[in-house]
């Protein structure tokens, strides 16, 4: 299979709605729907793995309003990191919304490509969100991604002994045989490419 991965995320089942201030221009509160019209949907990001190190997570991450020089560089990556992961859940939050708003209940979400990455998405009968970032030639990898919870996730962390029941911050998914499965599994499926 041509092509890559550049990042894989996995988002908990328990999105939460953040009230946001009370808004003094009526006009713009009138025209979103009232049942999310002072909300903020957040959900966490429990595990994120970076495949690709050559390739940015995001095309222009270094140019932003912050000034990440007086950063060290592991708070520059953890903040980029922590960034990324919310813009995915944002747009993937947009994304499924509005396919189920023109097209009804039954129609899903599966991917959407730019011109720089395709984002592969798969939501899981427990509410995890498996999100997989690869080269835009690469298919769909909605069986991959399910795959992944299937025998990598299943496997390795809900029967893991040690892995609480719930993962806040990651705790317990990103042990040494999740992580060394995920990496074999896309190996076999990604070959390395010669440089």
């Amino acid at each position: 299979m041509a092509g890559s991965v550049y990042s894989f995320y996995i988002f908990d089942r328990h999105s939460k709605f953040s009230p946001l201030r009370q808004r003094r221009d009526r006009r713009l509160r009138f025209q979103q729907p009232r049942h999310i019209a002072n909300k903020v949907v957040t959900a966490e990001c429990i595990y994120t793995k970076r495949f690709n190190s050559a390739q940015p997570l995001r095309p222009h991450a270094a140019a932003t309003s912050l000034t990440k020089s007086s950063l060290p560089p592991t708070a520059r990556k953890a903040l980029s990191e922590s960034d990324d992961a919310k813009l995915i859940f944002g747009t993937i939050f947009s994304l499924r919304r509005m396919v189920r708003q023109l097209g009804g209940e039954d129609d899903q979400f599966l991917s959407y490509r730019t011109n720089e990455y395709k984002l592969h998405y798969y939501e899981t009968p427990t509410q995890l969100k498996f999100i997989m970032l690869t080269d835009t030639r690469v298919g769909s990898m909605r069986t991959v991604l399910h795959q992944i919870w299937a025998t990598l996730y299943v496997e390795f962390v809900v029967k893991s002994p040690m892995a609480p029941a719930e993962h806040p911050g990651g705790v317990g998914v990103a042990n040494e045989m999740f992580e060394g499965g995920l990496e074999g599994f896309i190996a076999s499926i990604f070959p390395p490419q010669p440089a």
